[in-house]
């Protein structure tokens, strides 16, 4: 017997095939297609098939969504490590979003009273979910993998100014609830439900950009070797340092306050090697700037993913990666995993520590910020460096190990949200491309493609204060998430206080 107010599940087939259609549309949504309104109809239809339905058909039909969705948008990692560990991250996240569905199928069984103001909270209630889930996700394990956050989608759409003042945590509870509330306007005929959907977006379109202040500008001269600086390519010592140098050339004279290069720019240890830390000295001095590099450095029984202020007195400041890639970067666990595949394992040999210094830098009288490849995807290495005062943020990333795929322009497409998100400037320089500077709101400027060399000069807006995006970064996933599960314990409560309830309601809560 159907309960009051709830609505018939689709047959589970029906639900399994359109939840495995919706997440492989969900792909569409994100580079290179870009075809963000997908996202909200790849949501939509995922929650339709968890109405109503039981706990183990919801984790396996979102399960299903899930595995379409994450084998095609993580297929970039077969390029690097091959099948396994594809299979193996995507089948992790799909496991994990497969949970979060139950969770969402939960809490759309327990919405069975008629009318009253805690059943049209239930769209809301729904985001919150979805939003827990990302967090988890984003946190667990070994780091998590906030990669593909639903609001990142957004960022070639009209509402993309809206991250300014949510965060793309934000816009993600935001998609969700506005497909929540039309799924439920169309589900049980609420006008109130389309009002509200509809409001949202009027809203979202209509929000402008958060207007940070102007604090001059910054002439950046950065490049794009284009060097063999990926994991597996033909090299010698020294050849990835010759190439950047080589690449640098042009800009040897120019009026530059600051001069950039990308991740694994530099193949030796230069606070160890007198030789790589001569030739940089030689450059800086020739060029009369400073020189913003990235090497693996090691202080004492540690190795570090590092980013070098290098100056004429040498390196000054360093900021070592806040977050190395687990399977990439370092191995956790290694014990376990060599057991289960000792060949794959055993070729990642450097294990990076994770970093704990600051992600800033002051340079020609400018803070800059810092996130050297993935930690652009983590919430607190982008804060702390905004709280810190950050005018224009630096992104050094080596994609040269994924060329030719989704990756780089993903990775891209969470540059621009970090530049809509924090009203800054975003310079993303890469070893083999694709490299990008950033305005604030989110529109890219100057570019280079994948496996082109090229050395550019580019003069960057600076700005100052403090979007509301970055004040909600620390909290408002938590919040959001703990008030998700505090609903399901409220829930029953707000039943009863229901005016449109009937005792026999009440009794069943």
């Amino acid at each position: 017997m159907v309960a009051p107010g709830a609505r018939r599940a689709l047959p589970l087939p029906v639900a399994l095939t359109a939840s495995v259609l919706a997440g492989a549309s969900l792909d569409l949504a994100y580079p290179d297609l870009g075809w963000w309104p997908f996202a909200f109809l790849s949501v939509s239809v995922g929650l339709w098939t968890l109405v109503g339905r039981s706990l183990p058909t919801a984790f396996l039909v979102s399960g299903g969504f899930g595995a379409a969705f994450y084998l095609l948008h993580l297929s970039w990692v077969v390029t690097f490590l091959g099948p396994l560990p594809w299979l193996a991250l995507a089948g992790l996240q799909s496991i994990l979003f497969g949970a979060g569905g139950v969770l969402i199928a939960l809490a759309y069984r327990l919405s069975r009273a008629r009318g009253g103001v805690s059943e049209l909270l239930i769209p809301v209630w729904v985001a919150g979910l979805w939003v827990l889930r990302e967090t988890l996700m984003g946190a667990w394990p070994y780091g998590g993998f906030p990669w593909s956050r639903v609001g990142l989608t957004l960022v070639d759409s009209p509402f993309a100014d809206t991250a300014s003042w949510t965060g793309a945590t934000g816009l993600s509870f935001l998609v969700v609830l506005v497909c929540a509330s039309a799924l439920d306007a169309a589900l049980r005929r609420r006008w109130q439900s389309l009002v509200a959907s509809v409001a949202l977006l009027v809203a979202m379109y209509a929000v402008p950009l958060f207007p940070t202040e102007s604090a001059g500008t910054l002439r950046l001269g950065w490049v794009q070797a284009d060097g063999p600086s990926g994991y597996f390519d033909a090299k010698e010592p020294g050849d990835i340092l010759d190439a950047h140098l080589r690449a640098t050339e042009p800009l040897r004279g120019q009026d530059v306050d600051l001069l950039v290069w990308p991740e694994g720019s530099v193949d030796a240890d230069p606070l160890n090697d007198w030789s790589a830390a001569a030739r940089l000295e030689e450059l800086v001095e020739t060029s009369g700037t400073d020189l913003l590099l990235n090497a693996a450095t090691t202080r004492g029984d540690e190795t570090f993913n590092t980013s070098l202020l290098w100056t004429s007195r040498g390196a000054e400041q360093l900021y070592d990666k806040a977050h190395p890639v687990p399977f990439g970067e370092y191995v956790p666990d290694r014990w376990f995993y060599e057991t289960l595949a000792p060949d794959l394992v055993g070729l990642i040999q450097r294990e990076y520590t994770p970093g704990s210094t600051s992600p800033t830098m002051d340079t020609a009288g400018t803070r800059i910020g810092l996130a050297i490849c993935f930690d652009v995807i983590y919430d607190d290495v982008i804060y702390a460096a905004a709280v810190s005062g950050a005018e224009l943020y630096v992104l050094q990333t080596n994609n040269a190990d994924f060329r030719g795929t989704d990756e780089n322009l993903q990775q891209l497409a969470i540059a621009r949200m970090r530049a809509i998100e924090t009203g800054r400037t975003v310079a993303n320089i890469s070893t083999t491309g694709r490299s990008q500077i950033i305005t604030k709101a989110g529109t890219v400027t100057s570019g280079l493609p994948e496996n082109t060399t090229g050395a550019r000069i580019s003069e960057v807006a600076l700005n100052s204060g403090t979007t509301p995006a970055v004040l909600l970064m620390p909290t408002l996933a938590p919040t959001l998430s703990a008030a998700s599960i505090l609903w399901f314990a409220a829930f029953p409560l707000a039943r009863r206080l229901s005016p449109h309830s009937t005792p026999k309601d009440r009794r069943a809560s």
